[in-house]
């Protein structure tokens, strides 16, 4: 198909993408879930090593999956899904239709 030819039928929106609203609002959500879930996993890392000290390699554990998850979720809030390079869905007209047949032009 070549580029500049633009095909102006509608497309099916049954299987259009969320509009770029959705999409930021899930973003949004998920970078206040992630930053969300930081400080209770250092709240939980102390409180094991308080009351489990012979667990602190468990504390350590905790912290360490504490670390990154700024970095993570800047990440994810920041970056798009990926577009779908899939053919789009477009309306055809049945070969049927009264208005795919050719009509007669009479002439003076």
């Amino acid at each position: 198909m070549n580029s500049s030819h633009r095909d102006d039928s509608p497309v099916l929106i049954t299987e259009a993408q969320p509009s770029l609203d959705d999409q930021q609002a899930l973003r949004r959500r998920k970078y206040a879930i992630m930053m969300a879930s930081r400080v209770p996993c250092l709240v939980l890392a102390a409180v094991v090593f308080q009351m489990w000290p012979y667990l602190w390699w468990l504390s350590l554990v905790i912290l360490a999956i504490s670390i990154p998850l700024p970095w993570m979720a800047v990440l994810i809030a920041n970056d798009r899904p990926v577009r779908r390079s899939e053919k789009v869905n477009r309306f055809r007209h049945s070969h049927r239709a009264l208005e795919s047949r050719e009509h007669q032009v009479i002439e003076n």
